[in-house]
């Protein structure tokens, strides 16, 4: 799941009821569920029985038992810093991809202003290094200028919104988005931003791996500044005027768990209140410089903060103004400057991820083509890789397990009528994006050359910026998408009530047409539950049918609700991947609901169409396996994960998702339809004791 605003994405809820349906014969609590040797069972598609490490009982370690062959023999790449099933998807996606803008960028033939055009100049400009080397800071000349010309504060508040113009998020956040508590309109919203480091904790740990961090951010920050001209000492300067005002910033900044709430981060105001409060600031004369000049509110994500930022601009000095506006003018556009600057940033994204080379120019460039150029791109892409059979079927998955989940809240125990019934209008009215947009974006006044990658980057930032501000005002557009077409990715957007499949990941191994039903419902379903159910869990049920921030709960079922989620807080807070560091059970919430829930959601989803396909009859076996026991094995293969230490741990202290091996194991304990699949008894680590399991739906 990914978040299409600047606010922190809404998660998951949901989980753990019985499901209805045949339950497989038990196997051997004593030693893996192997199949017999002297039985013979017809292969199965989806499922490599080769990586399952069968010297491991499933019901002690279903993690290792499903994929620990394949953990062995895939090491994390030197250019990457986990490895995963999603990444082997990625090299064959990248490599179609790669052959369309190969393909763009010889064709010098194709129409001016079309998006062949576009994409194959956007390409060929961000793989001419030689010309990027060449022109040095020239395409950057003109901004950096104009940094250099500012003398007060009107001139530095000037400067503000053109950096904000083009991408560049000097000291916060500001865009235009669906106001969340008035669904039906756009409203401007700003919030905490303009910081280097992942987040505020990173400024402030003193532990040996932060402090290894902040070196290599000081470092990073003195080579860039250095390789655009200044002198060591005054780049030493700058750079730790940058790291003051950036540790001002961090300090008022809220806690990425406070972030999840999204109703203290709602605080609408008029623009004449918010003149009043952060006159420094001056976000009337802001939003008329970015096009948002016909706003009367202003969403604020976080009031204190901003209450800094005015302060910042009133108390320092303009030449450290000036030296943070500077700093984040590069920072953010190193990649298409010349190969140090580029390579300046690799190192410091070492010190954070622990990979050991950059990758190929050809995969960020791809990356990049993707980002600024989506829609234009995705056009291409989906020609050639998205046939309309592979949407009808994850369709057809979609409403089998929108279907069970109207089961799950109509079966609840512990919910009321009244909130059952708001739950299912709720269910009713989820939208669902499948492949790639009905309405594409239109391109036509974005200019695209082969002059520089520079400027393009930055005309293409700045013509995203003026779409997305022509918004407001107008009615909300449910066409648009938030991820682009090849995107191995998926997402629920709570203020539009829509989950949204990507193209790129409706392909094996998440989605196969020739893999069995308990495959397919155990990897891309357990997506679709898992996007699903976001829109219950505890930052989506808070959102109502319509997409507005309100709260539809009659208080005993809200605190049932958060009793129940607080188990799950507590179990995921003591699991432990490395010494000394803990899983952030609050700051995963979402998502580990998401996964607790989508996955018994579509195991009912599966029994329906078991029961569709075979009635009472007997149900096949693939490769010794029964269907349950396949869509587990499917779950879990899929979120196999070998990750470097420093990645692990930035993952777990910026990630809202957990460690692949938590994702895998974390919900399985809690599952009874598990237990009875492959024969767990109590006291086996897989399983929890009634007591301690965590039930929600």
């Amino acid at each position: 799941m990914k978040n299409r605003s600047s606010r922190p994405w809404l998660a998951t809820a949901l989980l753990l009821a019985s499901c209805a349906g045949t339950r497989p014969a038990p196997v051997a609590t004593t030693a893996p569920a192997t199949p017999a040797p002297t039985e013979t069972y017809p292969k199965g598609v989806g499922l490599d029985m080769a990586d399952l490490d069968r010297t491991v009982n499933p019901c002690d370690d279903f993690f290792q038992f499903s994929g620990g062959n394949w953990l062995r023999n895939n090491p994390v790449p030197s250019y990457a810093s986990s490895w995963g099933p999603r990444n082997l998807l990625g090299n064959r996606t990248q490599a179609l991809l790669r052959q369309i803008l190969e393909d763009a960028a010889a064709n010098r033939t194709a129409a001016p202003g079309s998006n062949l055009q576009k994409v194959g100049d956007f390409y060929a400009a961000a793989m001419d290094t030689a010309a990027i080397d060449r022109a040095g800071l020239a395409p950057l000349r003109p901004e950096l200028e104009r940094l250099a010309a500012v003398r007060d504060a009107a001139a530095l508040h000037r400067e503000i919104i053109r950096l904000q113009d083009l991408g560049v998020g000097v000291f916060f956040q500001v865009g235009v988005g669906v106001d969340e508590k008035m669904s039906s309109q756009y409203a401007v919203q700003m919030g905490q931003g303009g910081l280097t480091l992942p987040n505020r904790e990173f400024y402030f740990k003193t532990d040996a791996r932060s402090e290894k961090v902040k070196a290599a951010y000081r470092a990073y920050m003195q080579q860039v500044l250095e390789l655009a001209g200044a002198p060591p000492a005054l780049a030493q300067l700058d750079a730790a005027t940058v790291e003051r005002i950036e540790t001002r910033l961090a300090k008022a900044s809220r806690t990425p768990v406070e972030l999840r709430d999204p109703q203290t981060n709602y605080n609408k105001m008029t623009v004449a209140a918010a003149q009043k409060r952060y006159p420094a600031l001056d976000p009337k004369g802001l939003l008329a410089g970015l096009q948002m000049g016909k706003a009367q509110e202003i969403i604020v994500g976080q009031p204190a903060f901003l209450d800094e930022v005015n302060a910042v601009l009133k108390t320092e000095n303009i030449p450290d103004l000036k030296a943070y506006l500077r700093w984040h003018l590069l920072r953010s556009t190193a990649a298409a400057l010349p190969t140090p600057f580029a390579d300046a940033a690799f190192r410091f994204s070492q010190a954070q991820t622990g990979a050991k080379q950059q990758a190929a120019r050809w995969k960020r460039m791809q990356a990049a083509t993707d980002s600024y150029l989506g829609e234009a791109f995705g056009q291409l892409y989906v020609d050639q890789a998205f046939p309309p059979a592979a949407k009808a079927k994850a369709l057809e998955m979609v409403n089998n397990v929108k279907a069970s989940m109207a089961e799950h809240i109509q079966t609840n125990t512990w919910m009321s009528a009244p909130t059952k019934a708001e739950a299912l209008k709720k269910l009713a009215a989820l939208r669902v994006k499948i492949g790639y947009p009905d309405v594409w974006k239109d391109y036509s006044s974005l200019k695209i050359t082969r002059e520089s990658y520079l400027k393009n980057l930055l005309a293409a930032r700045q013509w995203e910026n003026r779409r997305e501000a022509a918004h407001l005002g107008q009615p909300i557009d449910r066409t648009e998408w938030g991820m682009t077409p090849p995107t191995i990715n998926a997402y629920y957007d709570p203020t539009l009530n829509e989950m949204v499949f990507p193209a790129g990941y409706l392909q094996p191994p998440f989605f196969d047409p020739q893999a069995d039903d308990a495959v397919n419902y155990g990897a891309i379903g357990g997506v679709m539950g898992h996007e699903m159910t976001h829109g219950f869990d505890d930052q989506g049920r808070q959102y109502d049918a319509q997409g507005n921030l309100r709260d539809w709960w009659t208080p005993a079922d809200a605190a049932e609700f958060t009793k129940r989620a607080a188990v799950v807080g507590r179990q995921y807070d003591a699991f432990s991947p490395l010494d000394s560091v803990h899983v952030n059970g609050q700051l995963t919430m979402g998502e580990n609901l998401a996964d607790f829930a989508g996955l018994t959601v579509v195991y009912g989803a599966l029994q329906k169409q078991l029961q569709q396909r075979y009635g009472n009859g007997p149900r096949p076996k693939f490769d010794g396996f029964t269907p349950e026991q396949r869509y587990f094995l499917s779950w879990a293969q899929l979120r196999r994960t070998n990750i470097r230490p420093e990645a692990l741990r930035q993952q777990i202290a910026t990630d809202p998702h957990s460690p692949g091996q938590y994702r895998t194991i974390g919900p399985l304990m809690n599952m009874p339809q598990f237990q009875a699949a492959f024969g767990c008894q109590e006291g086996d680590k897989m399983i929890r004791k009634p007591a301690d399991r965590a039930v929600i739906w």
